[in-house]
């Protein structure tokens, strides 16, 4: 989940289940210090991972040193192959072009990356035509953060028992929800979730200190716990929730 930041503040409220699912031992270089930049930083940072900031802003560099947002902070014009490749930014997992108010420089950034062969590249657009632009050049993937601030948030208002949720894809997430009433008292065999809902039951919790990982299927929920599920969008939003 590079999460798609600033997408919302999400806080898994009942236990700690998406984090750990999540947490590898990976590293994120972060190009582009603005608002969205230092929000993905400042998460994956918390979350523990080895994170890069960079700009070509001495400011924006400084200021991500001083609130200790990123493991390291570099300054360096993301436009020249060469100075990316001297930082290092070539042998990170994931690379985030956090740029997208800069159309040109972020296209020709996501080209460098892409052409030095990084094998995920995420890279924020400002507008539709923008985010075909960096498609055509090989962006794994685009992300629009105002609109999907806008959608999740909008996705939370209406559907409060949602308690936290990970976008795998466009399509498809994690979501954790509470046990609805129409559920209380069954188990999930009985409940045929993946039959008739499509969906996958990950985990279920009781409290905010422990959770069950791949259930069995004779469990039985009550309203009150809550339950990890995967699947597509669609199907998630069919839940009696």
């Amino acid at each position: 989940m590079v999460n798609k930041g600033q997408k919302y503040s999400w806080n898994l409220r009942s236990l700690n289940f998406l984090a750990t699912l999540t947490r590898e031992n990976k590293q994120f270089a972060i190009i582009g210090l603005g608002r969205f930049g230092r929000s993905v930083a400042a998460s994956l940072h918390k979350m523990g991972y080895e994170v890069l900031g960079v700009d070509i802003d001495e400011k924006l560099v400084a200021r991500a040193i001083n609130d200790s947002i990123a493991t390291h902070a570099i300054c360096l014009d993301s436009t020249e192959p060469n100075a990316l490749k001297e930082a290092g930014i070539f042998e990170f997992d994931t690379v985030i072009i956090a740029i997208g108010n800069y159309i040109q420089e972020s296209i020709i950034t996501t080209l460098n990356v892409k052409e030095a062969g990084v094998s995920n590249v995420i890279a924020k657009a400002s507008t539709e035509i923008h985010g075909k632009l960096l498609e055509k050049v090989g962006a794994d993937r685009v992300v629009f953060p105002e609109y999907e601030a806008g959608e999740a948030l909008a996705y939370m208002l209406t559907k409060p028992a949602i308690l936290d949720r990970f976008d795998l894809d466009p399509d498809h997430s994690i979501v954790e929800v509470l046990i609805p009433e129409e559920f209380d008292g069954k188990t999930i065999t009985e409940l045929q979730l993946r039959s008739l809902y499509g969906l996958t039951v990950l985990a279920i919790a009781e409290d905010d200190k422990k959770f069950d990982i791949n259930p069995l299927p004779n469990r039985r929920l009550h309203q009150g716990m809550a339950m990890v599920v995967l699947g597509n969008n669609k199907d998630i939003k069919r839940l009696p929730i």
